[in-house]
């Protein structure tokens, strides 16, 4: 069955109606005095607090009054780079966990942990770096590169918590800094003035502006707050989807501050406008969950892993008041924060989280754009024995699943991804450029000349150039791949068959022009992971000067199928042709059109630039086809 993706929103109402409650339990929200008893509505969710909270407490630095841990970042935002630290905002997290315990001991402790990361936050209205945390206790706002001003809304959230439900059980003094804190935190996040396209800040800020704003009586905040809130909801409805789409992570992120502002929020326009973005959240997390593998399935657009997280498996859980059961109920609420967040998902969407009769296609519009620029579009392909998913115009950023696909291995879920390394890690500056047909896919990797190293725009390259001593593209395989098979010969201009689990899949590369390189291939296994990878460059560190390069571009075709049906007859060849109009006038570049004709199926074609260009020229000169028909354009 092909399911059209694109959202009407109008028609969401009926489902969004039927969440359970929502309305009357959000039209007078309470404060709730501060103990325990009325956070836990049973003994063994509270049990099942108590035991995740216990797991915190030894990491407690006494003298500091902040947890401590070893090092780790995502490689951006701090340039520590070992130690122990003391991290800012999971310590308030666990600030407000001590106060929901009820005890007196741990109340003395988090009055302690309050005063102290209070004492850390930038409360002068004049500096830069105004109402936002450092990461680090060891690593001052002038010290990081570049600071995150994601901490003011992070830490407001978790202050609020603390404002909402245990303000009476703090002395005089501290309920004072506590609102301060707030309120600070808040005026920072006006200042920044955050636009919609960054869903999960986005909603964050919005829910500390505008409860703080409700909760302390400041009109201008919570006017503030309730225009972002009728602006996130316009862009994200004339869009269809989330910037952040498909999230994992983030989805997740922004139905929990959804659900806090259900909760929390006083505003009745608000509140009906906060009803539809839950719905159409929840609708997003619905289509894209693969019953048989338990999997969250492709594009994503920020992950932090591959394989999904038990965390997630236990908040759709949740949502669904227990009636899509995955984990133990005492596993399901081991949390320091899951009893403070009502997650709720409309009932009309339970099924699609248990079970998959057959195969599946959803299409996503993701990004409409203006008529003579491409969509942002996500394709997904579920299917009893895998899912695999793409998006048309993706990167290579650590956090990005652009190309994604999961099956059963022996002895659990199995993934594969796409990625394109610099030295061992995610190159940002490389893209994906893909047409997915079910399970076929034909795609490029293009080099950028203007984006960043690591990071998509943290790290900016400078003059297009990089040094590097290795590049590559590899196909990592992780999770339950005990079993996988490949071929013992691997040649760059033979397809490659490897099977693992329930699939049995086909990668086929068409072409590899990087000037002055010769590329080879290779694969490797290391416990739960293997790949293949093919090696542009490995030697000394050697400049690549990407405005400068002539050709730069790797084509490939990629198809699955059940590993009980052996893959059909799928032509194992894409057809080459040069392309002689230009999309959008002014971009310097030859451009080739691939053509992959497939057996009793639509033919794909794709046509790419092959010198790097800035971002927005490369995705002008790109273009694609499925037959006759335009597979990047929205037909709404």
């Amino acid at each position: 069955m092909v399911c059209d993706a694109r959202i009407r929103w109008m028609g969401l109402w009926l489902t969004v109606l039927a969440a359970p409650g929502l309305a009357a339990e959000s039209a007078e929200p309470q404060v709730r005095p501060g103990v325990s008893r009325n956070l836990f509505p049973t003994e063994v969710r509270r049990q099942a607090f108590l035991r995740a909270l216990a797991k915190q407490d030894p990491s407690y630095d006494p003298r500091e009054r902040m947890l401590q841990a070893p090092f780790s970042s995502p490689g951006y935002h701090t340039t520590l780079t070992g130690g122990t630290v003391h991290r800012t905002r999971d310590t308030l997290r666990y600030a407000v966990a001590l106060l929901d315990a009820g005890d007196a001991e741990r109340l003395e402790r988090a009055e302690q942990v309050l005063r102290r990361v209070i004492a850390l936050q930038d409360q002068d209205p004049a500096s830069r770096t105004y109402g936002i945390w450092s990461w680090f206790l060891e690593e001052p706002l002038d010290k990081m590169s570049p600071p995150d001003w994601n901490w003011a809304d992070f830490c407001g959230t978790q202050l609020l918590q603390v404002a909402l439900d245990h303000m009476d059980r703090l002395p005089p003094d501290l309920r004072e800094q506590v609102k301060e804190s707030i309120l600070h935190a808040a005026r920072s996040i006006q200042r920044r003035n955050v636009g919609p396209g960054y869903t999960n800040i986005a909603l964050m800020g919005t829910y500390v502006t505008l409860v703080a704003g409700e909760r302390f009586d400041v009109p201008e905040l919570a006017d503030y707050g309730r225009q972002r809130l009728r602006r996130f909801h316009e862009y994200t409805r004339d869009k269809g989807s989330f910037s952040e789409y498909n999230s994992p992570t983030y989805t997740i992120v922004a139905i929990e501050e959804i659900s806090r502002m259900l909760q929390h929020v006083r505003d009745r326009e608000a509140l009906s406008l906060l009803q539809e973005l839950n719905g159409l959240a929840w609708r997003h997390v619905a289509r894209h969950f693969h019953p048989p593998t338990k999997q969250w399935a492709g594009p994503h657009s920020r992950s932090y892993a591959t394989l999904l997280r038990a965390g997630s498996l236990a908040a759709i859980q949740r949502a669904t008041e227990g009636r899509v059961a995955f984990l133990p109920e005492a596993e399901v609420w081991e949390s320091l924060d899951a009893h403070r967040v009502r997650l709720s998902c409309p009932a009309d969407f339970f099924p699609l989280f248990t079970t998959l009769p057959g195969p599946r296609f959803e299409i996503e519009t993701f990004d409409r754009t203006a008529s003579t620029e491409h969509d942002l579009i996500g394709t997904t392909y579920l299917h009893p024995d895998f899912t695999l998913g793409s998006v048309n115009l993706g990167d290579f950023w650590n956090q990005r699943r652009s190309l994604v696909a999961y099956w059963n291995g022996p002895d659990g879920p199995a993934a594969l991804r796409l990625r394109c390394l610099h030295d061992g890690y995610d190159y940002a500056s490389a893209g994906l450029f893909a047409v997915q047909d079910r399970a076929d896919i034909l795609g490029a990797v293009l080099f950028a000349t203007d984006r960043g190293d690591t990071h998509i725009s943290l790290d900016r390259i400078r003059d297009a150039t990089i040094t590097a001593r290795e590049l590559s593209l590899r196909l990592q395989f992780e999770g339950a791949v005990s079993d996988l098979r490949l071929p013992e010969k691997r040649q760059l201009d033979e397809p490659i068959r490897f099977t693992c689990g329930s699939i049995e899949a086909l990668l086929c590369l068409h072409s590899l022009e990087f000037t002055g390189l010769r590329p080879t291939i290779e694969a490797g296994r290391q416990g739960d992971q293997a790949w293949i990878d093919i090696v542009l460059y490995r030697g000394p560190g050697r400049t690549f000067d990407f405005g400068a390069i002539a050709e730069a571009a790797l084509v490939f075709s990629l198809s699955l199928a059940p590993a009980r049906s052996p893959l059909p007859a799928v032509t194992s060849s894409a057809y080459r042709s040069i392309a002689t109009d230009l999309v959008a006038a002014g971009i310097d570049s030859p451009r080739h059109t691939w053509s992959w004709p497939r057996t009793n199926q639509p033919s794909l074609s794709l046509t790419i630039p092959i010198k790097p260009l800035p971002t927005k020229q490369q995705k002008a000169a790109a273009a694609a086809k499925c037959e006759d028909t335009n597979p990047w354009k929205s037909t709404r």
